[in-house]
């Protein structure tokens, strides 16, 4: 495990959805507003997240995420605070394109076959894997009696996810997830009340 290697357990939730997760677009770092699925899907994942112990909420400054984070954050009665270092990846020129259209064309069908054709004008996954990485390793330094709620974007979870188990996982919006650390071994699976 390296220095980015989270000292402990954490959650995890996508933002709820926007009218371009719904036309299957890359979002990237375009600033799309929740629709009214995301908006029910915060409020659903409040109602989950309600005695579970999160005593602080650390968001994506995207309004996807923030908006999300704040109704939670409002619902369960924490503090929220806004990091860049959970930004969703920039998917540079695939940026607004239709993801299956992508994969279509460059014959993949899946996560590791997706982030295989990236672009070379936007991140690096590896560079957002890290920054993602050491965001959360650093809140949860700075805050150990807290336990955290991340609200950031599908490939932040995702690269998070690949680094410390090895493998992708199916991502819903508005479902929070946590991010198991047992000794040495990591594993990700669905918060459940």
């Amino acid at each position: 495990m390296s220095a980015l290697t989270p000292s402990r357990s954490f959650c995890g939730l996508r933002h709820g959805a926007t009218d371009w997760n719904r036309q299957g677009l890359f979002q990237g770092r375009t600033d799309n507003p929740l629709n009214e699925d995301g908006l029910r899907q915060a409020h659903e994942a409040a109602v989950v997240l309600r005695g579970a112990g999160i005593s602080r909420i650390v968001a994506s400054p995207l309004v996807r995420a923030a908006r999300t984070a704040a109704i939670i954050a409002d619902a369960i009665s924490v503090p929220l605070t806004i990091d860049d270092g959970i930004v969703e990846f920039d998917f540079g020129s695939f940026e607004g394109l239709p993801v299956r259209d992508l994969m279509v064309k460059h014959g993949v069908n899946s996560a590791t076959g997706l982030v295989s054709i990236l672009p070379a004008d936007g991140e690096s996954w590896e560079a957002m894997t890290e920054r993602s990485l050491a965001c959360v390793s650093g809140w949860l330094e700075r805050h150990p009696a807290d336990h955290f709620l991340f609200v950031c974007h599908d490939a932040v979870m995702q690269g998070m996810a690949n680094a410390l188990t090895g493998s992708y996982f199916k991502n819903s919006h508005g479902t929070p997830f946590r991010y198991v650390r047992d000794a040495a071994q990591w594993r990700v699976e669905q918060f459940v009340i």
